[in-house]
């Protein structure tokens, strides 16, 4: 049999061997890192002492690894900089100050020896392996050379223009640098430095000879042109790197300059040139995407597609006037993406349809100004509530008849295009899919953005037309009701198919523009009359049409949606109410009744949709339009009361439904007693008791009925509140009464309420009618008592308040027990 210790003696077993395996890898780890040193070494080192043979890991020190050989690289790049760098300096300071102390012998020894040493000495270095002393030695041959060049200016051609001989001097240095590069490929500065010194020379050619924009662009992209071909065909990644940077700058420059000329031009034939110049930007970007990284030849592409459609969209648009060049444009965008299936290769495809959607979303964004102001110009009418606007056009009604309509009359026709290009593509996606497939592969939301982005396109298309075609005010706002009827149909059709991208977007058209109606109906009364009933039934309609989610997964988002749209519509008919009132010509506070039939309609709506989730949405708009109606009636008592009263009755209707019971109980109490108190204030009665009284003894019955369907309930619960809600006002009353009648009458109440309590063992009416009975007597015990006091001599009060003191001490402990039994006795009350 195998023995098994105990857990304890297994566990200290376990720990023992764990900590020996941990020392023998700590010994391996040193031996290692021992061993890689030695044979990194330059010289060999003797091994430190083996361990025995048969020794365990428990025997032994660990291996003591030797010190790691310094480094010497970075000290030799410090000092080689350095070096270089006061060379340089000493070079410069020759040059600017001893120059002219020396002969023409002695300049043209020093320049010829200094300049041919330090080129060729970097020769000799490379072979001898010292590569980071030769690229010190070139970069200084490189400053010597452009100190040459200054040199050669000063004592050869000091007449000669200064930008032309730097033109000439940069071309020179970059073509020898060029080929000193390519004899002495080891170094890494001279071809690059070559790239950036041939940006250089036709720029100063064309300073020097004072060109216009058109030669300087021409000039920028020939020198695009030419990074373009080294960035393809260069040698090492630095020069191919200098020449794609000096692309983006020279190229860049060159296109921005061609297409401020191109937008500036004043006909067709003067935006010819700009625009050849600008296709020839797009060649030569197309000629380096195919080439270039991923990321960096889809910015070609788009940079291509950018510039071909300025090039031939200037020439179009700078026959047009105002702002139809817009829609050229977005036309030629279009167009664009005819060639997106040209043998491009895919990034640069890419970067064709990013070019393309870039020209649509800044032809969207230029017609996003009308579109505002259609939007936000029907809150003017706030300010003039029915003033006759139906006999204005749309315009003046907006606010915006000084706009330049002219120029944003083609707002419309852009988004409506691009509406209908977007909706096709929606349609068609699977076509699209199929043709843009060896370009680009949609995302899984891209058909819904497409979707979504087509509705808005549409809609602000549809809202802008109005004011753009200058129509009257009447068609205005029946054309915009319309539209916000068709949005909304989408809006709820879409939303039954589970189209998740035009949904959204419908309903938050269909939100704002039936917003923008509505605020643009109040300055007509028929019109208000007209388009907030067509509001309420179409938001009536969509929500009745939504009655039918379908699938389980979709009944919150269908309940959600239906509970706006059916608030919305209560949201109208209150509107529609207190517009009648107005047309009846009746006060803020006359008129306040009529608001109550929207609450009536909703608690009858909320009890025939019962258990439905729309059913509390509505009930509580239809409760904020009854606080409205309070609200309105302030200014009159008489009606407030009234108000009130039919608020109360409707609450009670709806506390008849269970679900309803306990919140529209308490809430039609206090609106009953509420118009009970205004309408005795109203009536100038001032005596608490009148006001608390009703509310009283209703509440002693209802407390009663509880106490004998449930004995065991607290007697505070029962008759606390409501025999508070009297007795407390009429203490304060009875505390500034003058007369005796008041605190006569509360105090042969409360006696009788305490002798009850008393009686009854119920805590509630023996507290309460103490408290109160024992303060109304001190009320009428008071001036009594400032009588006795101040008749009594000064002294007598300390020394009865001695008395009282010493009386109390002495009989403390039985006062004390007193007192504990009469907190149990009244915990034995209920």
């Amino acid at each position: 049999m195998e023995h098994v210790p105990p857990p304890a003696e297994e566990l200290i077993v376990l720990d023992r061997e764990l900590a020996r395996l941990d020392l023998r890898r700590s010994q391996l780890l040193t031996r290692r890192a021992w061993l890689l040193s030695v044979l990194q070494a330059p010289a060999p080192q003797s091994p430190p002492p083996q361990p025995r043979a048969g020794a365990t890991a428990s025997f032994g020190p660990p291996f003591a690894p030797p010190p790691p050989p310094a480094r010497t690289g970075g000290a030799q790049n410090v000092l080689l900089t350095l070096g270089g760098l006061l060379l340089t300096v000493a070079a410069i300071a020759f040059t600017l100050v001893s120059w002219g102390h020396m002969g023409i012998g002695g300049r043209s020894a020093v320049l010829t020896a200094v300049t041919v040493a330090a080129l060729t000495a970097p020769a000799v270095l490379l072979r001898r392996g010292l590569s980071s002393t030769a690229e010190a030695l070139g970069a200084l041959a490189s400053v010597l050379m452009v100190l040459d060049a200054f040199a050669l200016y000063l004592v050869a051609v000091p007449d000669t223009g200064a930008l032309g001989y730097a033109a000439a001097a940069s071309a020179v240095l970059a073509v020898l640098w060029a080929a000193y590069g390519l004899l002495l490929d080891r170094l890494r500065l001279p071809l690059p430095l070559a790239v950036v010194t041939a940006q250089l020379p036709l720029v100063l050619w064309a300073w020097a000879g004072q060109a216009d924009s058109l030669v300087f662009s021409a000039v920028l992209l020939a020198t695009a042109a030419l990074d373009c071909a080294i960035a393809v065909r260069g040698k090492g990644i630095a020069v191919r790197a200098t020449a794609c940077a000096g692309i983006w700058v020279t190229g860049g420059a060159g296109l921005l300059v061609a297409l401020a000329r191109s937008v500036w031009a004043t006909g067709p034939v003067g935006a010819a040139a700009p625009g050849a110049l600008l296709l020839a930007g797009a060649v030569i970007a197309l000629a380096g995407a195919r080439r270039a990284p991923v990321a960096l030849a889809v910015a070609a592409g788009a940079v291509a597609g950018l510039a071909a459609v300025a090039a031939v969209g200037g020439v179009l648009a700078a026959g047009v006037s105002g702002g139809w060049a817009v829609p050229v444009y977005l036309v030629c965008g279009g167009l664009l993406l005819g060639a997106v299936r040209a043998p491009l290769g895919r990034p640069a495809g890419q970067g064709l349809v990013w070019a393309a959607g870039s020209v649509t979303a800044a032809s969207v964004l230029f017609s996003a100004a009308p579109v505002a102001v259609v939007l936000v110009g029907p809150a003017g009418q706030l300010g003039r509530l029915w003033s006759g606007a139906a006999d204005e056009g749309v315009r003046r009604s907006l606010g915006a008849a000084g706009l330049p309509w002219r120029e944003m009359a083609a707002a419309p026709v852009v988004l409506l295009s691009v509406a209908v290009a977007l909706g096709a593509a929606y349609r068609c996606w699977e076509t699209v899919v199929r043709w843009a497939g060896p370009v680009l592969t949609p995302g899984p939301g891209g058909r819904a953005a497409v979707g979504a982005s087509a509705v808005v396109a549409g809609w602000a298309g549809l809202t802008v037309l109005p004011p753009a075609l200058d129509v009257s005010y009447t068609a205005a706002v029946a054309s915009q009701a319309v539209l916000v009827a068709g949005v909304l149909a989408l809006a709820v059709g879409a939303l039954r198919r589970g189209a998740t991208g035009v949904a959204p977007a419908a309903w938050v058209c269909a939100s704002v523009g039936a917003l923008g109606v509505a605020l643009l109906a109040l300055g007509s009364e028929p019109a208000t009359y007209a388009v907030f009933g067509a509001l309420v039934l179409m938001f009536a309609g969509a929500a009745t049409a939504l009655d039918a989610p379908g699938a389980p997964a979709r009944a919150g988002v269908f309940g959600a949606v239906q509970a706006g749209v059916a608030c919305a519509a209560a949201v109208c008919a209150a509107v529609l109410a207190a517009a009648s009132g107005a047309s009846l010509g009746l006060a803020s506070h006359e008129a306040a009744p009529l608001l109550l039939v929207v609450p009536a309609m909703t608690a009858a709506l909320g009890a025939r949709l019962r258990g439905r989730p729309v059913a509390l949405p509505l009930e509580l708009t239809g409760g904020a339009v009854g606080l409205a109606a309070v609200v309105a009636a302030l200014a009159d008592p008489p009606f407030l009361a009234l108000v009130l009263a039919l608020c109360g009755v409707l609450a009670a209707g709806t506390a008849l439904r269970p679900e309803r019971r306990e919140v529209a109980g308490y809430l039609a109490t206090a609106l009953f007693v509420l118009a009970s108190w205004v309408r005795l204030s109203a009536s100038g009665v001032s005596s608490p008791e009148a006001y608390t009284l009703p509310v009283t003894v209703p509440a002693l019955v209802i407390g009663v009925l509880r106490r004998r369907r449930d004995p065991a309930a607290s007697s505070w619960t029962a008759y606390g509140a409501a025999l508070a809600v009297t007795m407390v006002p009429a203490l304060f009353a009875a505390w500034v009464d003058p007369h005796w009648l008041r605190p006569l009458s509360l105090g042969v109440v409360a006696l009788v309420v305490t002798l009850l309590g008393a009686r009854l063992r119920l805590q509630a009416l023996l507290v309460l009618g103490g408290v109160v009975l024992a303060l109304d007597a001190l009320h009428e015990l008071a001036p009594y008592v400032v009588q006795v006091v101040g008749a009594m001599p000064r002294w007598a009060a300390p020394a009865l308040a001695g008395v009282l003191l010493l009386a109390v001490g002495a009989t403390y402990e039985k006062r004390l027990r007193d007192a504990r039994r009469l907190r149990d006795a009244l915990g034995r009350m209920r």
